[in-house]
């Protein structure tokens, strides 16, 4: 099991530091991204924009063998989705793209949903119910808490409005390293496991399948789809435990710290 860090107030701003700069990563893919471009398209622009434009590091490439700078998975796809020159952009398509970024020594550990226009009104709804999950797991987080009351919050949330939610993957300690511990899972029970304390920095990062929570991994090692090949939507914050409550060290500029 890795431990858990507890962060000092310096790194705990070189991680705001990072969070802010990822956060203008996905401020430039709204504007970047459109239909009918490559998956590798998105991969190249943001390699590009953190490295050049920023003077970090795109984190996700190497890491664990993995070749890209970005996950980009479409529609069934729960995680881990591989860019390819060969995919493009469909106007019916939801897109989480997933980026870590690293800077000054510090990560931080972001994804977003991206919708388009002519997505289903089923598919826009379960964008929409998985950000509202990671919310409420979000919301959970202070001092004293349980890691089993924010899995709770998601599960319920969820399972509540018909959906499931992925058990194989989950949110992680981040600092210094891409996985710290603890293990942020989403689902569970209240008041149960680790209790949160102040300077603790971690993902939630709930994927939350409009059939069944089962999936599987394809033969490239990396993609992993839902088993009944319906769809799947994923966000992602870093968040830091504070003295009274929580921070989300990479919120964009479209979003408020309540969820919508």
């Amino acid at each position: 099991m890795k431990p858990v860090i507890i962060k000092s107030d310096e790194h705990i701003q070189c991680m705001k530091a990072s969070g802010a700069l990822l956060a203008s990563v996905f401020k430039a893919l709204d504007e970047y991204i459109k239909v009918g471009m490559t998956t590798m398209e998105l991969n190249d622009f943001v390699e590009t924009y953190i490295t050049e434009n920023l003077g970090a590091i795109a984190s996700t490439k190497g890491q664990y063998g993995y070749p890209y700078a970005i996950n980009v998975s479409v529609n069934e796809v729960v995680c881990h989705g591989m860019p390819k020159a060969s995919q493009k952009i469909k106007s019916s398509d939801i897109i989480n793209i997933d980026v870590t970024l690293k800077h000054n020594g510090y990560l931080a550990d972001s994804s977003k949903m991206y919708v388009m226009q002519d997505a289903s009104p089923l598919a826009k709804k379960l964008a929409k119910e998985t950000y509202q999950a990671m919310w409420e797991g979000i919301k959970r987080v202070k001092p004293g808490a349980k890691l089993g009351d924010i899995g709770h919050a998601i599960q319920t949330y969820a399972e509540r409005r018909g959906y499931s939610v992925v058990r194989e993957f989950c949110g992680h300690g981040i600092g210094s390293e891409m996985h710290e511990g603890p293990d942020v899972l989403h689902f569970g029970k209240k008041d149960t496991g680790l209790v949160l304390k102040p300077g603790m920095t971690f993902t939630i990062e709930p994927m939350i399948n409009q059939g069944s929570h089962k999936v599987k991994t394809l033969k490239d090692g990396w993609t992993v789809v839902t088993k009944d090949k319906k769809l799947s939507a994923q966000w992602e914050h870093t968040i830091l435990v504070t003295d009274n409550g929580y921070e989300v060290l990479t919120l964009r500029h479209d979003e408020t710290v309540t969820g919508i």
